[in-house]
Formats: structure tokens, sequence, C-alpha cells
């Protein structure tokens, strides 16, 4: 009896957990934010400007599962005049906002790399802040012909 009591307990332990985590999971789907809303938060009421930055992505991927993209901005990364943050955002992915990157003059260069997931065919917007906080931006459109991000 005492072992029934036992499992009973990891079981209902176990399906609250499951609970959690299927909580966690559809919370993003229900409360995405539309591009240019995470785009319009990010900015915070200065001009984001077209410009300066360059969305390198392949316009066709076959497998939206893992997208690799590149975003580097003109800048001179000296002390007076660099790049401060990078942040890429997606139109169709539970969350807008995919990554922010912070830098600094001692970067070097202002470019980022990384592989994204992609839900569907979609746009791309990268939004640079430069030192003297103006914001520039670049969006590039992607069609997937093997959609990331599926559920069930």
């Amino acid at each position: 009896m005492a072992g029934n009591a036992a499992a009973l307990g990891r079981r209902e332990a176990l399906a609250v957990g499951l609970g959690i985590i299927a909580s966690v999971w559809l919370r993003p789907a229900i409360a995405r934010e539309s591009l240019a809303a995470a785009v319009a938060k990010f900015a915070a009421g200065t001009p984001v400007r077209e410009g300066k930055v360059t969305i390198e992505v392949a316009s066709l991927v076959e497998n939206g599962n893992t997208v690799p993209i590149t975003v580097s901005i003109d800048s001179p990364m000296t002390a007076e005049s660099h790049v401060q943050t990078i942040a890429i955002f997606n139109e169709l992915n539970p969350l807008a906002d995919v990554a922010t990157f912070h830098l600094g003059p001692r970067a070097g260069r202002a470019t980022v790399s990384l592989r994204i997931r992609l839900a569907a065919s979609q746009k791309l917007v990268a939004v640079a802040q430069l030192s003297d906080g103006s914001l520039w931006s670049h969006t590039a459109e992607v069609v997937v012909t093997l959609a990331g991000c599926v559920e069930g």
C-alpha cells in the first residue's frame, strides 16, 4: 500500500510538472507580440531609420530548424562612434525578439552571427543602436520550405 501511495505521489507530481511545462510552452504562442510592436518597444520612442545595417541570410532556406544569419553594421567601432546594441526580431515565431547583443568599441567589428529557428516564411529585422543614440535597421524576407518550431 505504501508503494502505491508513493507511486501516486510521483504520478501527481509528474502531472503537475507536465502542466507547468505545457503552460510555459503555450504561453508564448498565445501572447505573440507583433514585429512592429517588438521593434517599437526596443526603440522606446526613438525613430528607427533604414540603413547602415546588413542582414546576410539566404532568401530561400530548405529547413527552418537551423537558419544561419549574420548581421553587420557600418561603424568605425571607435570610442567616439560605435555600435552599442544589435537586436534581431522576426515576424512569425512565438517570440518576436530573437536575440540582443551588447557591444563596445573594443569589439573591433560590429558583426554577429547566429543560427535561429523560423516557424515559417517571414521577415527578419535587425536594429542597431549606435553610441550617438541613433537607431538603424534592415529588413530581410526569408522563404522557408520546411518550417521549424512546429508543434504537434
